[in-house]
């Protein structure tokens, strides 16, 4: 079994093979300053990486690199997978939140570094024939995405100060995160208000600071489509 405290160093080290089968040589002070780690620990990981059979390479002045011919096993995604996953790059990329787009193109280039060459060159011209035009000025409102996802998977609590757009006030509240809906062009976060004692709906573009608190909160057993029903019947009879 992995220790949960090991699965940072497991990411950590995935990406620095998909790094190096890029064919590009890279030194240990780069690698530390990516990861924000320190050298000795970037050695450590090239290190492990030599012990699970990667050939890595070092050569003095440049870094290391692999060994050439070296290359992880091709993934098998049909075609028609692959522009799935070109498509939602598509979509991803003409959202607001930048903490997802970011997110989202370091996962493409991971799975784009190990596609079929034949693969790749269909999905390089599936990219560049494709264009979505919501967002098209690239308007970026929110950051917060990411850190969010984190909090409810997490169960932890988050402080915001938050702008309405409807009273145009502003307030400081901690919230028990639950749920994200996104309405076109922004997401929606549904979460347990302790300012209001009751579910509240919050759009991501109209926080202004956030700080994902230690604390955990105790879950209600929020069911998201309830939820929806229940907004829904309020809506009927109003």
């Amino acid at each position: 079994m992995i220790d949960k405290e090991d699965i940072p160093r497991l990411s950590r080290l995935t990406a620095i093979l998909t790094i190096l089968q890029s064919g590009k040589a890279i030194t240990a002070a780069e690698l530390a300053e990516k990861f924000s780690v320190s050298k000795r620990t970037a050695y450590r990981d090239l290190k492990a990486l030599e012990r699970a059979g990667v050939p890595v390479f070092s050569e003095e002045g440049k870094g290391f690199s692999l060994v050439d011919g070296f290359r992880l096993p091709p993934i098998m995604f049909t075609e028609e997978e692959a522009n799935a996953l070109i498509t939602a790059e598509k979509l991803i990329d003409s959202g607001k939140d930048d903490s997802l787009i970011k997110n989202h193109k370091e996962a493409i280039s991971k799975i784009k570094a190990v596609l079929r060459y034949s693969s790749k060159e269909k999905t390089h011209l599936l990219g560049e024939r494709m264009v979505v035009f919501n967002n098209y000025q690239k308007e970026i409102t929110s950051d917060s995405l990411a850190s969010v996802q984190m909090a409810i998977t997490h169960n932890q609590l988050i402080k915001i100060n938050y702008h309405s757009l409807g009273k145009n006030e502003k307030t400081c509240r901690t919230i028990e995160p639950y749920a994200l809906y996104n309405s076109r062009e922004n997401w929606i976060l549904i979460a347990w208000c302790k300012l209001r004692d009751n579910y509240r709906e919050f759009r991501l573009d109209r926080i202004d600071t956030y700080q994902i608190m230690p604390d955990k909160f105790k879950d209600r057993d929020f069911e998201l489509m309830e939820y929806f029903r229940m907004i829904y019947q309020y809506d009927q009879n109003q």
